[in-house]
């Protein structure tokens, strides 16, 4: 049980320096899923805690209000754009669907498909928002 709660306390230091000094979101998800597991669960739930933190990490931050607004706000294309795919954020759009750059910030694209208005990252068609 000692050996247990060694191992679990150092893992939790190494991830918690570890997040120290990154940047990356995955290593501060995987970190805060490590202390947050190891007090619940102790060193199996350090282990579940870093790993599970680990793929919410890489979830890319929500855009600006500026972008949420002017996406909102731009108007619909001609053409309606329906796919059999689920728009489900984190997932790609499918290569059939154009995207649309935001002018101001080119970090952001967006489409509307099935009547839905979503943002997108340009360079991987990864779903970061869905407007309601």
């Amino acid at each position: 049980m000692r050996y247990m709660l060694i191992v679990g306390a150092t893992t939790a230091a190494t991830l918690i320096s570890g997040a120290a000094f990154a940047q990356s979101s995955t290593v501060n998800g995987a970190a805060g899923g490590a202390v947050t597991g190891a007090i619940v669960g102790g060193p199996v739930g350090a282990a579940v805690g870093g790993v599970t933190g680990a793929i919410v990490g890489t979830v890319i931050d929500p855009p600006p209000q500026k972008v949420i607004t002017y996406v909102r706000e731009a108007p619909a294309p001609q053409a309606r754009v329906v796919v059999k795919e689920k728009v489900v954020i984190g997932q790609p759009l499918p290569q059939t669907v154009i995207v649309t750059p935001v002018p101001e910030n080119p970090k952001y694209a967006y489409a509307i498909v099935n009547d839905e208005r979503v943002i997108v990252e340009p360079s991987s068609r990864k779903v970061i928002q869905i407007i309601n």
